[in-house]
């Protein structure tokens, strides 16, 4: 029986687990969202396309639709035909969604990234 009082054997720790002290044991996070990793994309380059901003996001050009209307549905950006492509513009003055956020605006964000 493994811990009981009758094993002479002192527990070993399992080695299936890799020590806590190893970056690749962490579970992955970022600190922005894929909101912002597309709202950050679209403010560098007005013309990118869904196809390459979901590339350089890492999620699928479906997702990367639905953000983007998500973004639009939000003030957050405008979307401009030039064309047959697409220019999106970013309301510098638009606020920001969440409570803890209150007063910030897109601008005030992206000037730091």
């Amino acid at each position: 029986m493994i811990g009981s009082a009758h094993s002479d054997e002192p527990m070993s720790p399992t080695t299936d687990s890799p020590p806590a002290t190893d970056p690749d044991s962490r579970r992955p996070w970022s600190l922005l969202s894929n909101h912002g990793h597309v709202l950050v994309c679209l403010a560098r380059d007005p013309h990118m396309r869904m196809r390459d901003i979901a590339a350089a996001v890492g999620i699928t050009e479906r997702a990367c639709y639905r953000i983007v209307g998500d973004l639009e549905e939000g003030g957050l950006v405008h979307r401009e035909r030039v064309g047959r492509n697409n220019r999106y513009v970013i309301d510098a003055t638009a606020g920001t969604r969440h409570a803890s956020l209150r007063g910030v605006r897109a601008a005030d964000l992206l000037s730091i990234v």
